[in-house]
């Protein structure tokens, strides 16, 4: 294969026997990665060369891959998969807080991290494909979001929305075709109506359907995918 056809990868870890192993493995799946043990030159480097994703282990010498994660979501919307001890819930929280798109405990199966960083690339390539018509305001679905005047509208009809139904809308309709978690959409949407692991979200988003249900001729486009969130269908 082309290596210019490749997909670049940052692999950010300190251990050189688990990246020698995933270099190996992901070489065989058409990616080409470039290895890090500490976190001090990556910011640097993904402005330089634009890497699809970054596999980022949180305990590293020196700076955390929390600190890292922090500093690139300051500059990129990379796609970035944390690397956690076992059972370290609250470090996977607070990487999905600070920003990643997902996480995977450690010791990991090689092949559920590819499936894993697979995805990951496919919803960035998903949320490429929202009609940015100018930098307030999207297209999804037939839904119009305005940011600047925080409405939305379909066929010329204007939602009458909660500050909490907007932003779950926008963090809907920023990621078409890609499930949310709960956890994500309460980070998204953080506000006094919700407290930690709050399942009122499941009413917020109930009503968000039925507003867009009502309007005529709209399409059913929030999907509940049972046991993992909630997700915008955007189809022809």
């Amino acid at each position: 294969m082309d290596e210019k056809r490749q997909r670049l990868i940052f692999l950010v870890d300190d251990d050189a026997k688990l990246r020698k192993l995933l270099v190996k493995f992901l070489k065989e799946h058409g990616f080409v990665l470039r290895e890090f043990s500490d976190g001090s030159m990556v910011t640097a480097a993904i402005e330089a060369e634009e890497p699809e994703a970054v596999i980022l282990d949180i305990m590293l010498p020196g700076e955390s891959g929390l600190d890292i994660l922090r500093r690139i979501r300051q500059e990129s919307a990379v796609p970035v998969i944390m690397l956690t001890a076992k059972g370290e819930d609250e470090d996977r929280i607070l990487g999905l807080e600070l920003g990643s798109d997902d996480y995977l405990p450690k010791p990991f199966n090689p092949r559920e991290l590819l499936a894993r960083l697979n995805a990951i690339m496919r919803r960035a390539a998903s949320a490429q494909d929202v009609k940015v018509l100018s930098t307030d305001t999207m297209e999804v679905a037939g839904l119009l979001l305005n940011r600047n005047r925080r409405t939305v509208s379909s066929g010329g009809t204007e939602l009458p929305l909660s500050a909490t139904e907007f932003k779950l809308l926008e963090a809907l309709m920023s990621r078409p075709n890609m499930i949310l978690s709960r956890d994500e959409l309460l980070n998204y949407a953080r506000g006094k109506d919700f407290g930690p692991f709050d399942r009122s979200i499941d009413v917020h988003i109930g009503k968000l359907r039925t507003k867009i249900e009502s309007l005529p001729g709209a399409k059913k486009c929030i999907k509940t995918v049972w046991g993992s969130g909630y997700m915008l269908e955007d189809r022809p």
